[in-house]
């Protein structure tokens, strides 16, 4: 049952929870606020380099053999394709020069083995291309293990929490977070100095 005074009551628990949710409200702005200035410091109290990678990696006197074993592997594709293609010409001139003289059945096989020879062709094309990036991966794996193995090494050395790969995307680097140059130092590279400034 509730009473006359029983309004007032409820007032109040309606003033009290007004007054939680509101303090609940400005609790949660202030954690907000809280966690932001702390990533922030957090943030501030980082040192942020970059790295060019593939500069680097044009600069690894290791590249040259990669790339000799790059081209010898797709000479050797290409060796294999064209065999494919040498073959399959061959048959279909032996078709032109006999199809007057085959038998139904003789002309649906040649056709069927001409065709697929046609489609392994094609299949291998593609293959080939996936072969040399598979490959190239492959070959330049030990390289770049070897740049992050330096890279380590340096941004340790130097208290970097946080290195970025420099591209494109990259509008401006102050020269002195660009890790590019104590890397190749450390891979025992030398460069010019013209160099140093790219």
């Amino acid at each position: 049952m509730l009473y006359a005074d029983d309004g007032v009551i409820i007032f109040k628990i309606y003033s009290k929870f007004a007054l939680l949710k509101n303090l609940n409200t400005n609790t949660m702005k202030f954690l907000k606020i809280a966690v932001l200035l702390i990533g922030l410091s957090s943030f501030a109290q980082g040192k942020v380099g970059a790295v060019d990678v593939e500069y680097i990696l044009s600069k690894m006197p290791e590249l040259t053999a990669v790339q000799t074993e790059l081209e010898t592997y797709g000479k050797q594709l290409d060796i294999d394709l064209n065999k494919k293609v040498d073959e399959y010409k061959k048959l279909v001139e032996e078709y032109k020069k006999g199809e007057p003289n085959f038998t139904e059945e003789e002309k649906k096989e040649k056709q069927t083995t001409i065709l697929n020879l046609d489609k392994d062709i094609q299949k291998f094309q593609q293959n080939g291309s996936k072969l040399m990036e598979i490959k190239q991966t492959e070959a330049l794996k030990p390289l770049y293990k070897k740049i992050g193995d330096a890279l380590d090494k340096v941004a340790k050395a130097q208290n970097y929490t946080q290195v970025m790969q420099s591209n494109q995307d990259l509008v401006y680097l102050d020269p002195n977070y660009d890790l590019t140059v104590p890397i190749l130092q450390e891979l025992g590279i030398t460069i010019t100095t013209e160099e140093e400034g790219k």
